[in-house]
Formats: C-alpha cells, structure tokens, sequence
C-alpha cells in the first residue's frame, strides 16, 4: 500500500529536480514525485505529492518536513486524503479539510466575454435547469439558504 503526501506553499519557479534534491536524502525512500503545473504557463501552482510506501514512513517525513523553511517560506506537509471515484482535477485533499463535509458541487465554466458562438455562450445568471436541480447545497448554508427562499417567495406572492 501506497500513501500520498501534500506538499504545499512551493513557490511558483520551482523545477522538479530542485524538490527531489530537497527530498533527495530522506529515510524513508520516497516512491514518487509529483509537482501540479499550470497547462499553460508551465509553472508550479503551489504544490504536489509525495509517494511513499507505508503509513509509518508518511507520518515521519511530515513530521519531519511540515514547516521546513525552504526559499523563505515554510513548507505544508501533510498525509493527502484519498480522491472521491470520478473526481478529476489536481486540487489538494488533506486531511486539513473536514471529511465528514460534503464534496462542494463543481462550479460551472464560465465563458469569456466576446464568445463568438452565441449558441453555446449562456448568460451566466441563468444556470442550466438540469445542473441546478441536481445540486445540492452546501450543508453548512442549507438552512440560511432555506430562509432566504422563503423571504423571496413571500416577496413575489405579496404575503
């Protein structure tokens, strides 16, 4: 078994060797490497993982390693959480956020001004009626958001 460590706050010029020679003479060997880069830019987006082999191992090298001032900053290590069956995308799980919280709904795609097909170009104040039935709201806002329709449907009936 296999676990995965976040490894944040790197700087955006960071090169993959330049990480690896950090990590280069820790106990325990580190399995793999990975730093997330901007498709376009090709630069650093603040983090990556750590592949190392066991539990054990991961707890020592983010105890060794969370705060290590490296290029003036303190680094974030911490033991990555499992991504959810379908998730896509480089965004971190660690063990930072909450897992008893649910999943935030993906958040539309927006096109940029001057779209030239104005068929596939929607106005976004008008969300899909599709997506927005099958979203839910986040639970920590479900009962704000509830009072809110509430006082805008008394708003249009005039009750």
């Amino acid at each position: 078994m296999s676990v995965r460590i976040y490894v944040g706050n790197l700087p955006e010029e960071i090169e993959r060797q330049e990480l690896e020679v950090v990590f280069s003479g820790v106990e325990p060997a580190i399995q793999s490497l990975k730093l997330v880069t901007n498709r376009k830019t090709g630069k650093c987006r603040g983090f990556g993982f750590i592949t190392v082999k066991t539990d054990e191992e991961a707890e020592a090298l983010v105890a060794q390693f969370n705060g290590f001032a490296f290029r003036d900053a303190a680094l974030k290590v911490e033991i990555a959480l499992p991504r959810a069956k379908g998730e896509e995308g480089d965004a971190p799980e660690t063990e930072a956020s909450a897992p008893e919280q649910a999943t935030p709904a993906p958040t539309p795609k927006v096109r940029e001004k001057g779209a030239t097909n104005a068929k596939k170009a929607r106005p976004a104040g008008r969300p899909q009626e599709d997506r927005a039935s099958s979203v839910e709201p986040d639970p920590r806002w479900a009962q704000e958001l509830q009072k809110l329709k509430d006082m805008l449907l008394a708003q249009t009936t005039g009750s």
